[in-house]
């Protein structure tokens, strides 16, 4: 019996010796298992004498013992000799270097918004917002345009309900300023707003910034050098810059006002349709009816109101004849800005 042990220990540490994680389980399983070698040894103790059972019972357990320490010691040994290989295969050389992350672009619209919120906030402008789908009363109403008045059939409009709509203007911020400020106010509000319309100079939603400066001693003269200021920011400095009587019924009086041709320079083209002009915005000193909506005292406090379209000034900054590019999401497209 001393001498099988002593062969199965010795066979033990040679099969080990070329062993591997992936069968040490099945190599421990050959010694220790249930129908293991060394089991096999412990069934046969019934067959020899009684008083030789305890000692060679002690015997077996010793051998057992020695395997269990051989195959512990090799585990660990294996497991340490994975462990370095996995930490060679995965090291990083930081002398490598590193891979350049594709960067993103700022879309032509949030640019120009950006830009034309730069020169307001550079003239004291705060920036305010409001909700995008407006009851009747702010969206019209209070703009001075009543049931029925013809102004509003030049918004084609997106009903919720009777009296629920996607806002046609940034104009009810104002509005909201009004009621939960006092005079001096001195806003814009950029954001985007919804008609129903769709063409190559139209979208069903697009964006818009209204102004409004409410103070005392404020007049015509000072909205015009303000917007020229502008516009002179957002173009070039010496553009041509025209203000045209006009009728908005929150404002009295309008104005539309136009730009040189960015194109021909005012000698007249395409874009322009000959004029050599450009339509870019309208405006107005604000209508006092619009005044009793928020309980402003007109003869104090008059102010001045204006109101552009976004892609309108982007299309001309850039150059781009299709008002759909800006929201086709081509990367072809986007990437230029």
């Amino acid at each position: 019996m001393e001498n099988k042990l002593k062969e199965i220990i010795e066979q033990a540490k040679k099969d080990l010796k070329e062993i591997n994680l992936k069968n040490f389980n099945q190599l421990k399983a050959k010694y220790l298992g249930k129908k293991g070698l060394i089991t096999e040894q412990l069934k046969q103790i019934a067959n020899y004498p009684k008083e030789k059972r305890a000692e060679i019972g002690k015997l077996l357990n010793q051998s057992k013992k020695k395997i269990e320490d051989i195959f512990k010691e090799t585990f660990e040994k294996l497991k340490a000799e994975e462990k370095i290989r996995k930490l060679q295969a995965e090291k990083i050389d930081i002398s490598l270097p590193g891979r350049e992350i594709p960067l993103g672009n700022l879309h032509p619209i949030t640019l120009i918004l950006n830009e034309i919120e730069e020169v307001f906030k550079l003239l004291g402008f705060d920036i305010a917002e409001g909700p995008e789908v407006e009851t009747d009363f702010y969206n019209f109403q209070a703009l001075n345009i009543p049931k029925n008045h013809p102004a509003r059939d030049m918004q084609d409009t997106f009903y919720i309900d009777e009296d629920i709509v996607l806002r046609t203007h940034t104009s009810p911020v104002q509005i909201r300023v009004m009621q939960n400020s006092s005079p001096p106010v001195k806003i814009i509000a950029p954001g985007k707003v919804y008609r129903c319309d769709m063409d190559m100079t139209h979208t069903p939603m697009f964006h818009q910034v209204e102004g409004l400066l409410v103070d005392e001693g404020i007049n015509f003269k000072h909205l015009k050098g303000i917007l020229e200021y502008f516009l002179k920011s957002i173009f070039y400095k010496n553009i041509g810059i025209r203000f045209r009587p006009s009728y908005f019924p929150f404002t009295e009086p309008s104005a539309e006002v136009d730009i040189e041709c960015i194109f021909c320079k005012g000698d007249g083209c395409r874009v322009c349709s000959g004029t050599g002009w450009l339509e870019i915005l309208g405006c107005g000193m604000v209508h006092p009816e619009v005044y009793k909506s928020v309980d402003y005292d007109y003869e104090k406090y008059p102010g001045f109101a204006f109101g552009m379209g976004v892609e309108r000034i982007a299309m001309l900054k850039y150059g781009i004849n299709d008002l759909r590019l800006f929201f086709g999401n081509d990367l072809r497209f986007l990437k230029q800005f």
